[in-house]
């Protein structure tokens, strides 16, 4: 086996994570052809065979349909692990420090809550499970670019905001952020970001390789800096994942 399809969704943080992998499967002198969709997309890709590796799904619940048996596709590695949480910058959380704290009375944080799309259900979710409704909360949906470039403003500006993310993101890079607790567990589980094989080429792949990738761990400080280097340091990701590999992408 000499080529590989390696696909991820068409993200920066995912593109990311898919180059670090890459620089494994490059050590051992594979060429690589990258498959990048929508998650509906990469759906379709899967079941016509069109790809071998898949960084990363984000299991057991977001990409769940990804080990829908038609599929083909089994999970295994650790890379990350990505939870969902409200933040607000470091700078304007004078005190705050729980979701539970945002309906009392006084509370300095801004009552509009921009949420990208791809997570509107999620803040929905937290938003019934403490009434912030009856608290004067709203949600703004945006498109998820445009949510995001709200969201480093506010980070930027140390505004008194809440911000819905997944963790890792750029956003927490540099621990600017506080992350609010959840007494209620309205955020969700953690998940696991895993590495996805197509079942029919598991013979084809040498064992060294897969024992390796079942091992490689980013971690969520890494993935984040990998997110924040494309988007702000004019990284591509093979940039960003070599910068990485040498031990030049993190302070020390």
């Amino acid at each position: 086996m000499t080529t590989v399809t390696l696909g991820h969704l068409d993200n920066t943080l995912q593109q990311a994570s898919a180059a670090a992998v890459a620089r494994v499967l490059e050590a051992y002198e594979l060429e690589i052809e990258y498959v990048v969709a929508t998650r509906d997309d990469m759906v379709e890709h899967m079941r016509r065979g069109d790809v071998d590796l898949f960084v990363s799904a984000w299991l057991p619940d977001v990409d769940a349909a990804f080990l829908a048996p038609d599929l083909g596709m089994e999970a295994f590695g650790q890379l990350y692990r990505p939870a969902f949480g409200w933040c607000v910058p470091e700078a304007a959380a004078t005190g705050i420090a729980s979701v539970a704290q945002l309906a009392g009375e006084g509370c300095p944080i801004g009552r509009e809550i921009v949420t990208p799309e791809s997570i509107l259900d999620r803040v929905r979710q937290v938003v019934a499970a403490y009434n912030l409704t009856e608290a004067g909360y709203t949600i703004a949906s945006r498109p998820d670019a445009e949510a995001c470039d709200h969201a480093a403003h506010v980070l930027a500006g140390g505004l008194p905001e809440i911000i819905p993310t997944w963790q890792p993101s750029f956003l927490h890079y540099g621990q600017r952020l506080v992350q609010l607790d959840d007494p209620k567990g309205a955020f969700g589980a953690e998940q696991d970001a895993r590495i996805l094989l197509r079942s029919a080429i598991k013979g084809d792949m040498d064992q060294d390789l897969l024992d390796e990738l079942d091992e490689l761990t980013l971690g969520n400080k890494v993935v984040s800096a990998l997110d924040h280097a494309m988007r702000f340091d004019g990284m591509s990701a093979d940039d960003a994942a070599e910068a990485w590999q040498r031990g030049k992408l993190l302070p020390r």
